[in-house]
């Protein structure tokens, strides 16, 4: 049994093994020790749309909705294929960098798009 082991959902410190599962005797709560060593994982940082697909560099994506673009009359229907997009780190949402036909360049959130 390990010191570090604590309960995830009261944080006792008296819980114990039992065959495959950790049991805490104070709130009952049984836990698999797979689960608690996937989720001291760091999350997956890969970037994904609106299907659950991973994008890459270069991928092509097809935009799923009418998207209104900012301070602009024009729209990008849903159904417009989107070539060579570039993944970027963003604080906004906006992680796929693009061109579009007609439009020029723009960012796209991940959610409005899927793998073509």
């Amino acid at each position: 049994m390990t010191d570090t082991m604590k309960c995830p959902a009261c944080s006792s410190e008296h819980a114990y093994q039992d065959r495959d599962l950790w049991v805490c005797p104070e709130c009952g709560h049984e836990w698999s020790g797979s689960a608690d060593a996937a989720a001291d994982t760091a999350p997956d940082a890969s970037v994904r749309d609106a299907n659950g697909n991973v994008l890459a560099d270069g991928d092509s994506v097809i935009v799923i909705k009418d998207l209104k673009i900012k301070g602009s009359s024009s729209v990008v229907k849903g159904g417009t294929k989107v070539r060579n997009i570039r993944l970027q780190d963003a604080s906004d949402g906006h992680n796929i960098a693009c061109k579009i036909d007609g439009i020029g360049a723009m960012n796209l959130k991940s959610e409005f798009v899927r793998k073509a």
